[in-house]
């Protein structure tokens, strides 16, 4: 078998330069991060854009957490004031705000929805229509977990 010397060999060295690309990609590829369960729904919150609007449910599975969508809730009531999440897009399954009808929160949450350009009939919003659904690239470049 014929031998080639290191460095003077032509496949040796596109192969050696193969591999430092490699090496190059993956030293820049995101890093996870591990948040705790309520920063990774402030984070998915955060994200969502003004004139959508996602569910609590869907909120929950985004974050890795299917099947808690009270947490969701919870963790909205929780967040401090400074990170100015956009609470306002998240509503029930349905599509519904689900603060009590004709209270302050419930009117605020219409109107600050209203603003964005989110049609609201009676505290409901089409889903068909205004529901974010982010693509993969967004779930796996934009979410750092």
């Amino acid at each position: 078998m014929a031998s080639f010397p290191k460095d003077k060999s032509p496949l040796y060295r596109y192969l050696e330069k193969d591999r430092q690309d490699e090496q190059d990609l993956a030293s820049h590829q995101p890093q996870a991060v591990d948040l705790s369960p309520m920063a990774k729904i402030w984070h998915i919150v955060a994200m969502i854009p003004a004139g959508k609007i996602s569910s609590y449910g869907k909120i929950a599975d985004y974050a890795g957490l299917p099947k808690r969508a009270r947490y969701v809730s919870r963790a909205l009531k929780s967040a401090p004031e400074n990170l100015s999440l956009p609470w306002h897009r998240v509503l029930n399954s349905q599509g519904q705000i689900s603060f009590e009808k004709n209270s302050a929160a419930f009117q605020e949450q219409m109107e600050l929805l209203r603003i964005e350009g989110v049609e609201v009939n009676r505290g409901k919003v089409k889903l068909s229509e205004f529901e974010w659904r982010p693509d993969m690239a967004t779930l796996v470049m934009a979410m750092p977990f």
